[in-house]
């Protein structure tokens, strides 16, 4: 059991965090609605990268990234990453804005689904055998036109003490595309330095069940390992996927000497 931080934020503390993002997110609408439409990519690219950090320091959250994250002149490019919050959208877009794929749901959202949408989201039917196929055409598309892509391959998200396994499908439009694929590996801590369950939205929490818990926290770290670049001649995408995982297996949890496997804690070697 990881214990809980005995140090939490004040309940005004928690309700001024709460005001804050909610303002944020109707400066993203009048930034998306009105100003979206004249921005060129580069400058839509940079606010969205802008309004993403804030986002994050209005909810006290630290990024810190490790690695070297790609140039921009590697295009094709697709990020392969492990999944533990909703975070981790602005934990990348703060570094590298990207067009992410999310499942169908999140398009209902209120406020949020919208912004994801005119951001460039695609939105999936994980039931839909068939809507892979259309999701992976615009993928290769995109791609093709310049837009760096990321995936989520474990399909839905986890606490961050482990990893599920990568489902090759969403890796298909890599292969097609001659695409760069760059593992990312995501983990948040607590200001002590034990994993951050509360930045999880795992099991039946809500998207507002795991905000009201990231804003009991005095400070949460994000921590973001851009890890080499996979090579993508001749592989399957089973192949890729399996080595995007692993890659980022041993950087959340390397091996430690008995050879057994961490389970927490290993991200702070592979960031320094």
């Amino acid at each position: 059991m990881v214990a809980m931080s005995d140090h939490l934020t004040s309940r005004a503390t928690r309700l001024l965090r709460l005001l804050r993002v909610g303002l944020h997110l109707a400066r993203g609408v009048a930034i998306a609605g009105l100003l979206c439409p004249f921005m060129s990519t580069a400058r839509w690219r940079a606010e969205v990268k802008r309004w993403s950090r804030q986002l994050l320091a209005i909810l006290a959250v630290k990024l810190e990234v490790g690695g070297e994250p790609p140039p921009a002149a590697a295009r094709p490019l697709m990020l392969v990453a492990n999944h533990v919050s909703w975070l981790d959208v602005f934990a990348i877009d703060a570094v590298l804005p990207v067009r992410f794929v999310a499942r169908s749901e999140v398009r209902t959202w209120p406020v949020i689904g919208w912004l994801s949408k005119k951001v460039g989201t695609f939105f999936i039917r994980r039931a839909r055998r068939h809507d892979t196929a259309r999701v992976n055409e615009m993928l290769v598309e995109a791609m093709h036109n310049g837009d760096p892509v990321a995936v989520f391959p474990e399909a839905t998200t986890t606490d961050g003490s482990a990893m599920l396994k990568f489902h090759s499908s969403l890796l298909q439009p890599a292969v097609i595309a001659g695409a760069t694929i760059c593992p990312v590996a995501i983990r948040y801590e607590r200001a002590d330095g034990t994993p951050c369950v509360e930045a999880a939205y795992d099991g039946d929490k809500s998207v507002w069940d795991t905000l009201k818990l990231i804003v009991t926290q005095p400070e949460i770290r994000a921590r973001l390992v851009f890890l080499p670049p996979l090579e993508n001649r001749g592989l399957h995408r089973s192949e890729l996927a399996h080595a995007a995982r692993e890659a980022i297996a041993r950087s959340l949890f390397p091996p430690v000497r008995d050879n057994r496997t961490e389970t927490a804690g290993g991200l702070l070697t592979a960031a320094r």
